[in-house]
């Protein structure tokens, strides 16, 4: 009995590290690394050992771009690093043996090169390319002649070159296998989200509305789902390019499926604030917890079963299970729009848990091909949401006004290389300026909580890293051995430089070392544990320091992103009670719809983001970050409200009485769009009347199961035009000035301890 518990633990672990042995960023790795392996050999055993070695390098500048992306668009997404890498790379190389007309060139094009992020994720590793081409080219010993130079670059070129192919036909080779890990990434990340919302079926001791959750787990559910909104749309750009095959359809109606499960699982939240404060409900609240657990384990194991090239096993349907669950009778007496009963309430929860039952099977049938996917949703899909792949000007141009970050990045990573690279110069006891100017460039990132955490994870990374490279050059590894040990760690280096950057940093810095020890061919090893560490803490601390030039806060950008989320929210709100989808199923319409959801989650998304960047930086300049938190949870519910209303539209269309709800679509509609339309100015007291006796007085909410679902939806009406008051309310006081909004949230705060009606 006592091994049980570490044999499952074991298990655990075993199974987890399968998942990450077999995920896309992993399979990408063994991607780049075998490029590096094939190309850096073949150059080496055509041109030579030095060849070999700049064409690593050459290779090794070209791979940050290199990541899973759809096949249209691949090739121009990898041209811009080595085109141009290539004549940085040479004028390094010309300039080496001048440090001051090196240090003229590293400055402004440090400055240029940052400018590239403007165009955001596509953007960042191309400038992280260009800035390793100037390096690298530091790295090596200084040329004799323009000829050895020019040689040099040719090799670079070519391996850099030869790069841009492997990755092209690599990246073909590898889409299929590369849109079935992508949907499985997405399947672990829901299946979290579901144990998750699931941990919520608890009682507590007081009620309140979704802002009153305990904070981690709130947060924990907003960080969930902002990075589930990052993951679909990562997915998208694959999986939803040219469906044309029925293995490539199969998985495009898996995301659709996907899509339509998140939005079960905010509905799932809906009223649970009331039953969990009643004790006699705890037992019912259990027993759904458990099947809620039980289908995060299903889509858990469909997605163990896609990485393994393997059909999932069939899922049994829990809705008999369900509708088992005893749930404790009322008093007896009719309940009126303010007051739905306990036990209507504790229905209505386990038929949403039953929808979510219903798209598991669904997304199970689609797996064992027992089930054809909506082409017509997939062909709709298709285009519209994947990312665009050609490039523009446009956010080059709109970069030159001094409170754009990028441009503020770019002047302080400018400055930062200048500072590190004048201590490299002049530093009386000498040390390797190139690993000064990598660690800057690795370290510095835009905001101050990202540049902490990379910090931490430089300084350790690069202890372990110089430990290894030191151990393993005291071997004195023949050819073959030192080509090994420069694409492993590439390998792995790659795979974790967004999962785990510390995992990276130990790869990279056995990289830079064997890297440099080929390139100055013969160094003998004992120089790398001591300088290195000391050239890394140095650059570190410069990294550290201009993180406060000139600094980029959060709270710049805050009033931009709720901007941003509140006419997404009410777009969204719009579409989402619009008529046309209740009387006739148009796919245009449903399209727009799908867009509109699509923004209000990577708007909600990207203000979460912001917030957490924002609690590494100083006091003094934070943003008001309580109500950024309780816009934040008003942002969620109002798409929980308008997700139950648009099931009840969409698949309970025949227990609605049209001439009885049309009237209020149209108005909540528009009330939304009035309320949050636009950014407020100020806050709007709310009506003297609720929002109940607006929509024509007390009504009667009838059993859900056997009758008309009509008053259902009106109070789902209600509920979505008050949350949309209060997220009004919320934006108004975080665009004031700052000490109104100091104000505003201690207000806030004590109006939060009054309980709200149950959502």
């Amino acid at each position: 009995m006592q091994l049980v518990a570490p044999r499952a633990a074991a298990a655990r672990r075993t199974r987890a590290a399968l998942r990450i042995a077999l995920s896309y960023y992993i399979a990408n790795g063994l991607s780049v690394a075998l490029g590096l392996f094939l190309i850096s050999g073949a150059v080496h055993l055509w041109l030579g050992a030095i060849a070999g070695a700049a064409a690593s390098v050459g290779v090794i500048v070209t791979t940050p771009p290199d990541q899973p992306s759809p096949r249209r668009g691949k090739l121009l997404q990898m041209l811009p690093a080595p085109l141009l890498s290539l004549p940085l790379f040479f004028a390094v190389q010309m300039l080496h043996t001048m440090p001051i007309r090196l240090g003229m060139l590293l400055i402004p094009a440090t400055f240029l090169v940052f400018c590239a992020m403007a165009w955001g994720k596509r953007g960042i590793p191309i400038a992280i390319a260009l800035m390793f081409a100037m390096i690298f080219s530091m790295a090596t010993p200084p040329p004799t002649g323009l000829d050895e130079a020019l040689g040099r670059t040719w090799h670079f070129g070519l391996g850099a070159g030869l790069y841009v192919i492997w990755a092209t036909l690599a990246n073909l080779a590898l889409n299929g296998r590369y849109r079935a890990q992508m949907i499985a990434d997405v399947l672990y990340s829901v299946a979290a989200l579901m144990r998750t919302e699931a941990s919520q079926f608890k009682a507590v001791d007081e009620t309140g509305d979704v802002r009153d959750l305990p904070a981690p787990l709130l947060g924990q559910l907003l960080r969930q789902t902002a990075a589930l909104a990052d993951q679909i749309q990562s997915a998208r750009d694959i999986v939803l390019e040219s469906p044309r095959t029925p293995y490539r359809q199969r998985l495009a109606g898996m995301l659709v499926v996907v899509l339509e499960m998140r939005d079960q699982l905010l509905a799932s939240e809906l009223d649970l604030d009331a039953l969990t404060t009643l004790p006699e409900h705890a037992p019912a609240l259990t027993e759904m917890r458990c099947v809620l657990e039980e289908l995060a384990d299903e889509v858990t194991a469909l997605a163990d079963a896609l990485l393994m090239f393997r059909l999932p096993a069939a899922v049994a349907d829990r809705r008999p299970q369900l509708s088992m669950i005893r749930i404790p009778e009322d008093s007896g007496h009719l309940q009126t729009y303010h007051g739905p009963s306990p036990a209507l309430l504790a229905r209505g929860l386990a038929n949403r848990i039953g929808h979510i039952n219903d798209e598991v099977l669904r997304l199970n049938q689609l797996a064992r091909h027992e089930l054809e996917p909506d082409l017509a949703v997939v062909r709709a899909n298709w285009r519209v949401f994947v990312s665009p792949t050609a490039w523009s000007w446009r956010p080059f141009l709109s970069l030159w006004h001094w409170d754009a970050p990028p441009l503020r990045h770019a002047i302080r990573a400018a400055l930062a290389i200048a500072a590190g690279y004048g201590i490299a110069v002049f530093m009386p006891w000498g040390s390797h300026d190139y690993w000064i100017l990598l660690t800057i460039v690795v370290v510095l990132r835009g905001s101050l909580s990202q540049t902490l955490e990379r910090r931490n994870a430089r300084v350790a990374g690069t202890l372990l890293g110089c430990v290894l490279a030191v151990a393993l050059l005291a071997m004195h590894p023949g050819p073959l051995a030192l080509l090994l040990a420069v694409t492993l760690p590439q390998a792995v280096a790659h795979a974790f430089a967004v999962r785990k950057y510390l995992v990276t940093s130990v790869a990279g810095t056995v990289l830079g070392l064997v890297q440099a020890h080929i390139l100055n061919a013969g160094m003998g090893p004992t120089f790398a544990l001591g300088e290195r560490i000391g050239d890394t803490l140095i650059g570190v601390g410069v990294a550290w320091a201009f993180c406060y030039v000139l600094p980029s806060w959060e709270r710049g950008q805050i009033p931009g992103l709720v901007r941003r989320t509140l006419a997404a929210q009410a777009l969204h709100a719009r579409l989402a009670l619009g008529l046309g989808q209740f009387h006739d199923v148009d796919r245009s319409l449903e399209l727009e719809w799908r867009l509109a959801r699509r923004e209000a989650f990577d708007s909600l998304s990207a203000l979460v983001q912001a917030t957490e960047r924002s609690l590494a930086e100083p006091r003094a300049v934070r943003p008001p970050l309580e109500l950024l938190e309780y816009l934040q949870a008003h942002s969620y519910q109002l798409l929980a409200q308008l997700s139950a209303i648009k099931s009840m539209l969409l698949l309970r269309r025949d227990r609605l009485t049209p001439a009885d709800i049309e009237g209020p679509l149209v108005r909540t509609a528009e009330r939304i769009e009035g309320l949050i339309g636009s950014a407020p100015t100020a806050p709007s007291p709310l009506p003297d009347q609720s929002p109940a006796t607006a929509l024509g007085g007390s009504i009667p909410l009838p059993d859900p199961f056997d009758n008309d679902v009509s008053p259902w939806l009106l109070r789902r009406l209600d509920l979505a035009t008050g949350i949309a008051a209060q997220i009004r309310d919320d934006a108004a006081h975080i665009l004031q000035p700052s000490s109104a909004a100091a104000a505003a949230a201690a207000a806030a705060s004590v109006s939060a301890s009054t309980p709200h009606e149950a959502a």
